[in-house]
């Protein structure tokens, strides 16, 4: 009888619960599945929606989904009996490991909440429908219905705030978040003012899109999570680029989700294997041999093997030596910098040392002095050290030959950008061990046609026979290496000014000219003056045609910032980025082959679009933040961004007309 009246009065509380509080389901169970409840609550609101909460508990050992369960699983969901408007909500998940399977959800007790927009029916009924898991999984249906005429209770507004709580921020756990594609895997980057403690990333699965389980890694303020791709097939997945993944990403009790535009992964030790960095390195290193800024090192070698033809062969090979020396030398000193500069964290760049006004001036100095001596203005002897430290020729001391190495990778760097990019990226995040060999992978290649001669010194012995062709042929060599200083000069007009720039040019071409009427005679001297002259008279008009004329630079350049980017995006515009410096070819040749094309300008001028500079030809705190959160550390650079592509794209460091018009179409979005 006491079995009986219990089960009796049971009946009774349930039949009585909904007409009682009929905006409450109380705590459902269903009899194939006692591992957990479920509770739907339900009150309208002043501005016509109707806020539901969802709440769900299990017993320990029991689980349930997130919207994207992952590897297994599914999502909770419930049908109405008549379409709603739905905005269901969801609270930070976890991640679960089951027999190598990665799924995404929740333990224990959770509780969702759910806005329902527009009129609705004053009876509200639908079936719930939940997954749990332990060993087994179960599929649940649990009907409900709610009457909105009868509150939900005193606790409602407070509980649903609370569960408002749990949910992932639109912004403030970080301040960059970028997203990659190469080769199967998708790459988040994440910058934290803060730092990261144990980060967790959770991502909503595409279409025909399978993510695995994220391994990360920790570098300072940057989180790097790489994740496995696939098309839910085990095989690889279709190419992400230019898709939106939505994203949750949580540490520290704090977690924000966000909209990401998949790009382009940069190469990294994770996408690229370390045998194909170096190679890239020993490759890069090697064209530098053929780029402009090496022309004057060329000169000096091939002035070397135009006054060693008499030499022995182990002579020729302990000068190719020595210059193989000076530029391994350099190289291993530049890893030595940078290694300086990340264990002091400071700012990392690959070619800064040309934003240093007296770097400058004295490399410019000395190719002057190389010049006048190849003019045969005068004669750099071994008498000395100074004349040791600056020899191109004469004596029987090999530290000239190990300078010119040296010379060679100071004066490279600028050039580097499109060939070295990628090893030079590398080095600058990976372990110092492996920085330092990469560094000596470029010393290796640039010294590559050096190791030729020093191997078979013969090489160097099939030049033609000493004659007065050697005179031209050093004549020449002089003039380029003239040129060269005369850029490397022009390089301080944005440190000292136009007109003190122009004065220093006028002094240096007053000493050469007296030290030519001294060494050649007056004639000579006054027809070298002529001729400077000339081209100076040739060259100025050019310039300012070409300042004005069809080239002229149609583009409304702003400032750039990482403000300038936000409130463009806000406005719906795209953004071009292009960040540049006065010292480096490549932006010059992205320049004139590229953006002072007449559809570039045409494109770039377009109301929708907003330019930004950023000049790096000076140090600049600003420009070195906004590189190294970009995972760059020389110019060029370049970035486009827009409703279609929201977390911005990096160009090739050698930009071309069909990519940077393909670019900008992508931007534009739908």
């Amino acid at each position: 009888m006491r079995i009986i009246f219990r089960q009796l009065m049971l009946c009774l509380f349930w039949l009585w619960l909904p007409v009682s509080h009929a905006a409450d389901t109380g705590w459902l169970r269903a009899a194939d599945n006692d591992h957990a409840s479920v509770r739907l609550r339900a009150e309208a609101q002043q501005n016509g929606d109707t806020q539901v909460l969802l709440d769900v508990g299990l017993e320990k050992g029991w689980k349930t989904y997130w919207r994207s369960p992952g590897e297994g699983g599914i999502a909770p969901a419930i049908k109405w009996q008549t379409p709603l408007e739905m905005d269901w909500r969801w609270p930070v998940p976890q991640r679960f490991e089951v027999a190598g399977i990665s799924t995404q959800g929740y333990h224990g007790n959770v509780t969702f909440p759910i806005t329902l927009h527009g009129k609705l029916p004053e009876k509200l009924s639908g079936v719930l429908t939940l997954s749990t898991c332990s060993n087994v999984c179960i599929l649940t249906d649990y009907p409900f219905t709610l009457d909105l005429t009868t509150p939900a209770g005193a606790n409602f507004s407070y509980d649903f705030t609370r569960a408002m709580g749990t949910l992932p921020l639109k912004d403030g756990l970080t301040s960059q978040l970028d997203a990659g594609y190469r080769s199967g895997e998708l790459t988040v980057t994440a910058i934290r003012d803060a730092g990261w403690q144990k980060p967790e990333l959770f991502i909503d699965t595409l279409a025909d899109t399978d993510f695995g389980k994220p391994s990360y890694k920790i570098d300072g303020h940057t989180l790097t999570a790489t994740l496995p791709v696939s098309d839910g097939w085990g095989e690889t997945a279709p190419d992400l680029r230019g898709k939106v993944i939505s994203l949750v990403l949580a540490d520290s009790g704090q977690a924000q989700e966000s909209r990401v535009t998949v790009g382009e992964s940069p190469a990294s030790e994770s996408t690229l294997s370390l045998g194909w960095v170096l190679l890239m390195a020993l490759a890069g290193g090697l064209i530098l041999n053929v780029m402009p800024c090496v022309l004057p090192v060329l000169a000096m070698k091939l002035g070397t093997l135009v006054q060693t033809q008499s030499t022995d062969r182990r002579r020729v090979r302990q000068q190719f030596m020595a210059s193989v020396v000076g530029i391994v030398t350099s190289f291993l000193a530049l890893a030595l910098m940078m290694t300086v500069l990340r264990l002091s964290n400071q700012a990392l760049g690959w070619g800064i040392q040309f934003q240093n006004p007296w770097f400058i001036a004295a490399m410019a100095l000395v190719m002057v002095l190389f010049s006048a001596s190849l003019l045969g203005l005068f004669e750099i002897r071994l008498s000395s050290g100074l004349s040791t430290f600056l020899a191109t020729r004469g004596g029987n001391g090999l530290a000239g030959h190990f300078w010119q190495g040296a010379f060679a990778t100071l004066l490279a760097t600028p050039c580097t950008a499109p060939f070295l990019g990628t090893a030079v990226s590398v080095a600058l995040v990976a372990p110092l061990p492996l920085l330092w060999g990469l560094f000596f992978a470029m010393g290796i290649g640039m010294s590559l046609p050096w190791l030729l001669i020093a191997a078979w010194p013969g090489l160097a012995q099939h030049m033609p026979r000493p004659g007065r062709w050697m005179n031209v042929v050093r004549t020449l060599l002089g003039l380029m290496m003239l040129g060269s200083s005369l850029w490397l000069a022009s390089l301080l007009v944005v440190h000292i000014g136009l007109t003190l720039t122009l004065a220093l040019f006028a002094v240096l071409a007053c000493i050469l000219l007296l030290a030519t009427g001294r060494r050649w005679g007056w004639r000579v001297a006054g027809i070298s003056t002529l001729a400077t002259a000339l081209a100076i008279a040739i060259a100025v008009p050019l310039w300012h045609a070409g300042d004005k004329g069809i080239v002229a630079d149609r583009i409304d350049w702003q400032p750039l910032s990482e403000q300038a980017i936000t409130a463009a995006l806000a406005d719906n515009k795209r953004v071009f980025v292009d960040v540049t410096a006065d010292w480096c070819v490549t932006c010059k040749a992205n320049k004139y082959n590229v953006l002072l094309r007449e559809e570039i300008q045409d494109a770039l001028t377009a109301p929708d679009v907003v330019a930004l500079r950023g000049d790096w030809s000076r140090p600049s705190d600003t420009i070195s933040q906004f590189l190294r959160t970009r995972h760059s550390v020389a110019v060029p650079f370049n970035q486009i961004y827009g409703p279609g592509l929201e977390q911005g794209r990096v160009m090739s460091p050698l930009l071309s007309r069909d990519d940077v018009l393909q670019t900008l179409s992508d931007a534009k979005g739908k």
